[in-house]
């Protein structure tokens, strides 16, 4: 495995994008405090009804899906052996971290009492029959899987990293902090020499790392579609069959790959970078037929349960049941051409395309196909929408951060970079 491929974006860190960011985060935050002080009706419309909402169905059963472009590139790279898409890896990575970690912590806003959580690693407490125990089990593995992919970045910029700075900063504030500036940057510089130490017995052990990573996520997220199972009842027929955890896992693949696909569009666009279009476009062959396969699944299944004429009613589900549909096979068709997938902007358009109806497809099995009957109803807060905004806005907060501190980007070879801050 080559550290060559990846290189630190050098910009400015402290940036208009970057307070705004802030800011939306400090509110979510501040909210989620709110939350945890006064309880979860002061801050949320769920009830016992609608016990899980805008949370639950976004961060955790969509956000995971958008979280799956580190393990969809994965597969293409370590299972296909396409190691041409190895430049794609880290920041694909560093998307999932951020996605997977919010998700896990958007499970314990919603269910509250954390101080509990550490049955969770209490295994006579553990109820190895509960679809919902495998995904919590496998979220929270598969998280520091990822945080151990990303360690290589880390340990490389400690290697790489100049203490000349630290050093002429202790001893410009010498006595300032109560700090033995000797002491400290001995310690610094040790910390550097333990990276390089540490660096290639990860590398050797990295390969089994990426194996868990791959088959956890193909565990969870087939579970996910699972939880609907049980609720016959009250999942609209659209949407309610036996081939819910093979929906899911495909619908999490096609997402993994356009979320990647607009992860490095949008980097490359607001970083001014040039685009990596011979990558991208390799990402957007493989995307149609996975959506032709989850297309063809999902219209045989409904002639198979004779629900056509619900999909064709244009009411209320079918009009969301259409909408997905159409997003996903729009966008899929656009792909098959081959002029399009080498152009940025088809690229990013058809990107969205798919991850809006694959997004939309997991919100009607939540959220908008589930009724718990009648006197029941939900509508997200304002306080539940700042939370989730600002969860997402700490996610992309960080990743903005990340890429400027340590080696995420691939590297750009014979092309000039335009160090502006971003």
């Amino acid at each position: 495995m080559s550290h060559d491929e990846y290189q630190i974006h050098k910009a400015k860190i402290l940036t208009p994008s970057f307070w705004v960011l802030l800011t939306l985060a400090v509110i979510g935050f501040t909210l989620i405090g709110v939350r945890f002080i006064w309880g979860i009706g002061a801050v949320s419309n769920m009830s016992d009804g609608y016990p899980w909402g805008l949370w639950i169905t976004y961060d955790v059963a969509t956000g995971t899906a958008i979280a799956c472009g580190g393990y969809a590139v994965a597969i293409l790279i370590y299972i296909r052996n396409k190691m041409h898409y190895h430049p794609l890896i880290r920041s694909a990575v560093l998307t999932s971290l951020f996605g997977y970690g919010l998700a896990g912590f958007s499970v314990m806003v919603d269910v509250g009492r954390p101080w509990n959580a550490y049955n969770f690693f209490v295994p006579s407490q553990w109820q190895a029959n509960s679809a919902m125990f495998e995904v919590a089990l496998c979220v929270m593995a598969y998280t520091t899987v990822l945080a151990i992919e990303f360690l290589p970045a880390v340990l490389t910029r400690l290697q790489e990293t100049n203490w000349s700075r630290a050093r002429d900063f202790l001893e410009k504030h010498h006595g300032r902090f109560g700090l033995d500036t000797p002491v400290v940057l001995e310690k610094l510089e040790r910390l550097g020499q333990r990276a390089l130490w540490l660096q290639p017995k990860l590398d050797k052990v990295l390969i089994f790392v990426i194996v868990l990573g791959i088959t956890l996520p193909t565990m969870h997220q087939s579970s996910l579609g699972s939880l609907l199972l049980i609720a016959s009842t009250k999942l609209h027929p659209l949407w309610h069959t036996g081939f819910l955890p093979l929906l899911f896992l495909i619908n999490c693949m096609f997402i993994g790959y356009s979320i990647a696909i607009l992860e490095s569009i949008i980097s490359s666009f607001g970083f001014k970078r040039p685009f990596e279009i011979e990558q991208l476009s390799g990402l957007a062959s493989i995307t149609p037929y996975l959506t032709s396969i989850w297309l063809c699944v999902v219209v045989g299944d409904l002639v198979w349960r004779g629900q056509v004429a619900n999909a064709l009613r244009f009411d209320f589900y079918s009009a969301f049941f259409l909408l997905e549909f159409g997003l996903v096979a729009t966008g899929s068709l656009l792909l098959f051409s081959k002029k399009r997938r080498q152009s940025p902007r088809w690229l990013f358009i058809t990107a969205v395309l798919i991850v809006l109806g694959g997004a939309l497809y997991r919100f009607n099995v939540y959220l908008i196909g589930f009724n718990p009957g009648q006197g029941w109803r939900y509508f997200p807060s304002l306080a539940e929408l700042m939370i989730t905004v600002g969860i997402v806005a700490f996610e992309i907060l960080g990743y903005q951060v990340l890429v400027k501190l340590f080696p995420v980007l691939p590297r750009l070879h014979g092309h000039e970079v335009v160090e502006k801050a971003q």
